[in-house]
């Protein structure tokens, strides 16, 4: 289980991508697909073709994190977007590891 900062920001990339790409290779996607900042200490979601792996890129103060998963069955299922990634609740992120499908959007609630 991962112990995520308060108020991270989690976006998981729309695109399969290969997930042989390291440190550098990912934070040059961070900065020119997902047209973010890799050192704004987000967390960046990658995963395969076939879904059934996964590359969580992150930046703390201190440096570079790569976590990578594989599922023993199933896939993981990221949220359908239009756009090259997805904001998705780092309350979710838990859920996506596990395999678990989340909604693609959440509705605010109304006071």
């Amino acid at each position: 289980m991962l112990n995520l900062p308060q108020g991270i920001r989690v976006f998981a990339c729309a695109q399969p991508t290969a997930l042989r790409r390291s440190f550098a290779r990912l934070a040059a996607m961070v900065r020119e697909h997902l047209r973010r900042d890799p050192l704004g200490g987000d967390l960046y979601l990658f995963r395969n073709r076939a879904g059934d792996r996964v590359k969580v890129f992150w930046h703390e103060p201190t440096g570079f994190w790569i976590f990578y998963k594989r599922l023993h069955r199933g896939v993981f299922h990221f949220p359908a977007a239009s756009a090259m990634s997805i904001e998705i609740e780092a309350a979710d992120l838990a859920f996506l590891l596990q395999g678990i499908r989340i909604p693609a959007a959440k509705v605010p609630a109304r006071p």
